[in-house]
């Protein structure tokens, strides 16, 4: 729903899972006991408030564990997703997934944080209109994902440490899902570094109908200088040598323009549909021409709610990787590259290909 039409009647029904309802019933909430909390510490916390009082707001998310968050029939329609745990060392080691109607495959699996825009183990703030993060690292997806006979979601910790504190909010609706209503998407993918003279992979293997809605970059620049001038290209349908979209470079697709500032000096922002932020070296603060130092850090994110680009067969996107070299000429670089990228198909989907490893995942 948006503003023009929220005072219409809706046929739903409104169900959040947290650790206070964990299966989403009706009258159901807030019902943990010190015997049954998922979180005895806040169990503890509550010991003189009883029943009621946060006695099970979140969850211990141990090393190695899997927890499905949600596993319920449809239809209905996931309409918000919060998150939120103590540090960022768990941003790349706790892994999203999301399976549709009994699928054996995810249609979404990436590293939380890079889902929320947040990369390189750091909070970020985003005030994108379909990802929102929020101090002190509250991220939200508003993303509306129908399921018609059943929707899955679940983390995995696959770091050395347990997180003892993992929040979350599933909000979502029951109801009827229209015949045309498509799955969402989201892939995340790492190289490190790209080789020289070859592009970013950003997608590929879609196969169907459907249509792109975002991208998010976290990137690394090995050389010293500017980045930014290595374009976007879409190869859509068919499209073989060469794509049908090209867009015309890195900071032109996400919104800006000219490096992102004037005289060699960048400005990290944060819109509804278009983001580029800095995240300095170790050692390192605010320093002029921060984003031409080699080692720098970029996360940068482009939504398509207005513009999205539509496939009927299939969607390959690739990212070039250029700079500049001495007497204005273009440079290949050998950079450390990773995407998410969002979409909604029908399905069945391509599939995905294998999440890297930990270390595949490390930021060093």
């Amino acid at each position: 729903m948006s503003l023009e039409n929220l005072y219409q009647r809706k046929n739903a029904i409104s169900r959040v899972l947290t650790a206070e309802n964990f299966r989403g019933e009706k009258g159901s909430a807030c019902m943990a006991t010190p015997e049954t909390t998922l979180h005895p510490d806040s169990a503890y916390a509550a010991r003189e408030l009883g029943v009621k009082w946060k006695m099970s707001p979140c969850i211990v998310l141990d090393a190695g564990a899997t927890v499905k968050l949600m596993d319920h029939d449809g239809p209905g329609v996931i309409r918000h997703m919060w998150f939120t745990m103590r540090s960022g060392e768990f941003f790349r080691n706790i892994i999203l997934r999301i399976y549709w109607d009994g699928e054996e495959t995810p249609s979404v699996e990436c590293p939380i944080g890079d889902f929320f825009c947040n990369s390189w183990n750091t909070q970020q703030l985003i005030y994108a209109q379909p990802i929102n993060c929020n101090p002190y690292g509250g991220f939200n997806c508003f993303f509306p994902m129908p399921f018609r006979r059943h929707a899955c979601i679940t983390v995995t910790n696959e770091s050395a440490k347990p997180e003892p504190a993992f929040f979350y909010t599933i909000d979502y609706s029951l109801e009827e899902v229209a015949e045309d209503a498509l799955y969402f998407h989201a892939q995340w993918r790492r190289q490190n570094p790209v080789p020289l003279g070859k592009n970013y992979i950003v997608l590929d293997g879609v196969k169907g109908y459907g249509h792109y809605v975002g991208m998010f970059l976290a990137y690394q620049q090995n050389n010293g200088g500017w980045f930014g001038e290595g374009e976007i290209h879409m190869y859509i349908d068919g499209d073989t040598e060469y794509p049908t979209i090209a867009y015309t470079g890195t900071e032109d697709y996400f919104g800006g323009a000219w490096g992102f500032g004037k005289n060699h000096l960048s400005e990290s922002f944060s819109a509804p549909y278009f983001g580029y932020q800095l995240v300095p070296p170790q050692g390192l603060t605010d320093t002029p021409a921060l984003h031409r130092i080699p080692g720098a850090r970029f996360t940068l994110y482009r939504f398509c709610v207005n513009d999205p680009v539509f496939f009927s067969k299939e969607l390959r996107i690739e990212l070039q990787l250029l700079g500049w070299r001495s007497d204005q000429r273009l440079l290949q670089l050998q950079d450390d590259v990773a995407s998410v990228v969002y979409w909604y198909q029908g399905e069945p989907h391509g599939a995905f290909p294998v999440l890297p490893g930990k270390n595949e995942r490390e930021i060093i």
